[in-house]
């Protein structure tokens, strides 16, 4: 039971039965175990009989062991799949046979139960790729060819029907839909999309706004859409999910290294303890049958196939799990690695705030009107292309419900001071307070206390001046996301115990997020250099951490962490490839839920891992002293096995506790 995905088992899997030809093998050693037994016991029927029954039952349970130890005994790897056949020989030269078919017969179920386990836990993972569709209709002039998915280029445009699959990664570029992302980011509700306003020069898939994206193997809505291919098959999100899941496994976790390591050790042990109790004879008074009898006991106790199965079966269950919820983790180390985290330091730009600038306030001053002051704004700041003045522009006639009049002329930047115009025939300036000195208008000491206070709070400040004096003042701010500090508080109570930001704006903006969402604590005017700095403070002060942030400009920083997290992972490569856990959603509330079903898997890993040597610990003994016979010692070792396999597989069902 050494290796589930064992390349002898499946490439001998598509024997006669096809893939359940090992279960049905295990099966059929029973029933002539039992035929066997019966014929022995319950009939007169002459001795060969029974013994034909037990070597066909021998034949069926130890199949596909002596292929798998076949192939690694000439490798010098002796392991459990050697002490088994071991012991089942060793049994039979004793003219034990009952006993030695037993074992065979539960070891070669235990063995198809735990591939089956696996085999459930890889399918899960495994139906990423049937995601995708098979073929995608490419428009060619009026026509519409039917393609397989394969045969999509770089620049071909293929047409969505409604309620269908998505066949490539792509940009929309007619047409607007709500989209399923489900099955890639895990995300419960549609999301709306729209065909991008410009195709004559698109800039990299990575820099286009997500909500201009589509995704292969994503569900279309009730409109059809024309996408155009941006990515070929093969390096399609869910292709290099796909790659990225099945590489996963071959990534050891600590546990499974430690028992790898112990393994080793104890197998060439165990033999040694065997060949020596052959000799028992010698010493104390019994035949050499019953001394051998005792060795072949204590080999089939003292076998560790719960213990090889235990973390792997585990670790597989819980990326397996991770996965249906649009989670990818990058195999067993990162899965314990953040069972164990209890401090999280996060980007603050898009991880923890919507990464997109909001008006917040705004203040007439000198008794002007509100609305009045607010259409002023919008004229100006309409005719501005500065991300800062869209943003103003689009919440003052959004929040505001002021309508856009087009009034304002002579739009005009002032580098790094803001913007001018004129409206009814007079001077607009919108900007800093050195823009205002440098076109002498008085700035009272009420405006500044009032500046002053916004500033203190994180925002960015800007004053609006008409007719040579200032009418208002707009507070603008990168707002927290709106789970920001439910996810935080949930956090909380699951045992994280420092959150930190790390951002690289003014330590003004970082404290106050960080109290509006309940961190505790922001470092701000961080460089990517100073944040390797200070996670590097970090592992050094706290041993473990995870960095939680967008991959794209924290890499170096996320890259030096205990388990880095990347959000939004969907269609973004860096994230893919540098994060330990990617949650391909942008949905920062999926993080204690991988959190808890890490604490989950590494809790399920140490009761495996004590049922398995407990188990060893009680049988060895019992048996060296011979105070059991083969039969109860092959019950109670393969029912190990059999509960280890299980207990893993409750965490296919796992669920957060709210």
């Amino acid at each position: 039971m050494e290796n589930p995905n064992n390349e002898a088992h499946n490439h001998s899997h598509n024997l006669i039965f096809g893939k359940k030809t090992e279960l049905y093998f295990a099966i059929l050693c029973g029933i002539f175990l039992v035929a066997g037994f019966t014929m022995a016991k319950l009939t007169g029927l002459p001795t060969w009989s029974s013994l034909t029954s037990y070597i066909i039952a021998y034949f069926f349970g130890g199949y596909f062991i002596t292929i798998e130890a076949s192939k690694k005994i000439p490798k010098g790897a002796f392991d459990i799949d050697f002490l088994m056949i071991a012991a089942a020989i060793g049994a039979a030269y004793i003219g034990s046979w009952a006993e030695g078919a037993l074992l065979l017969f539960l070891f070669s179920l235990g063995h198809a139960l735990e591939h089956y386990a696996m085999h459930k836990a890889k399918k899960s993972i495994e139906a990423l790729s049937d995601l995708s569709p098979k073929t995608a209709l490419v428009k060619n002039g009026n026509q519409l060819i039917e393609t397989p998915i394969e045969d999509l280029k770089i620049g071909n445009i293929i047409v969505v029907k409604p309620n269908t699959k998505i066949a490539a990664d792509g940009v929309i570029i007619t047409g607007n839909s709500s989209i399923n992302q489900a099955p890639i980011t895990g995300e419960s509700m549609p999301v709306d999309k729209t065909a991008i306003a410009s195709t004559v020069e698109l800039p990299e898939f990575k820099h286009i706004d997500k909500k201009h994206i589509a995704f292969t193997g994503t569900i279309n809505g009730d409109s059809t859409i024309e996408v155009h291919v941006l990515k070929l098959s093969q390096d399609s999100t869910v292709a290099r999910l796909i790659k990225m899941v099945s590489e996963v496994e071959t990534q050891k976790s600590p546990t499974q290294r430690l028992t790898k390591k112990f393994e080793k050790w104890y197998v060439p042990i165990v033999i040694i303890v065997v060949v020596l109790l052959c000799f028992a004879y010698l010493i104390i008074d019994e035949t050499f049958n019953e001394s051998l009898y005792r060795a072949i006991t204590v080999l089939v106790a003292a076998s560790p196939c719960a213990l090889a199965i235990s973390t792997p079966s585990a670790v597989l269950s819980g990326i397996a799990r991770a996965a249906q919820k649009g989670v990818l983790i990058k195999g067993g180390k990162a899965l314990e690695d953040l069972g164990s985290i209890t401090t999280i330091a996060f980007d603050k730009t898009g991880t923890l705030t919507e990464g997109k600038p909001k008006l917040t306030n705004v203040i007439p001053l000198n008794n002007f009107e509100e609305k009045e002051f607010l259409q002023i704004v919008l004229e100006v700041e309409s005719l501005s292309n500065h991300p800062l003045a869209k943003a103003i522009a689009k919440d003052v006639a959004k929040l505001h419900n002021i309508r856009f009049k087009n009034t304002a002329t002579n739009i005009e930047a002032i580098q790094g001071k803001g913007i001018t115009a004129t409206y009814e025939n007079a001077k607009v300036f919108i900007g800093n307070l050195k823009l205002m000195e440098d076109e002498g208008i008085r700035v009272t000491d009420v405006v500044t206390s009032k500046m002053d206070g916004l500033l203190q709070n994180g925002h960015t400040v800007m004053l609006v001046a008409f007719k040579k004096e200032v009418i208002g003042i707009l507070g603008v701010m990168d707002v927290p996301r709106k789970t920001a500090a439910a996810t935080l508080k949930k956090l909380k109570s699951i045992g994280i115990k420092r959150m930190i930001m790390l951002t690289g704006d003014h330590q003004n903006v970082g404290d106050a997020i960080a109290k509006q969402i309940g961190l505790t604590e922001a470092k701000g005017n961080l460089l990517p250099e100073d944040k390797v700095a200070a996670i590097k403070n970090l592992l050094a002060t706290d041993g473990k951490i995870a960095m939680v942030g967008d991959g794209v400009n924290d890499a170096p920083a996320m890259v030096l962490s205990t388990v880095s997290v990347a959000m939004g992972a969907a269609g973004s490569d860096v994230a893919l490839e540098t994060a330990d856990v990617a949650l391909m959603s942008d949905k920062i509330e999926n993080l204690p839920f991988v959190i808890g079903l890490s604490r989950a898997s590494k809790r399920i890993i140490k009761e495996n891992i004590f049922i398995s040597l407990g188990v060893v610990a009680v049988l060895v003994p019992v048996t060296i002293l011979g105070l059991t016979n083969i039969g109860i010692a092959v019950l109670f070792h393969e029912g190990s096995t059999v509960v280890v396999v299980l207990n893993a597989l409750r965490l296919l069902a796992y669920k957060e506790h709210i």
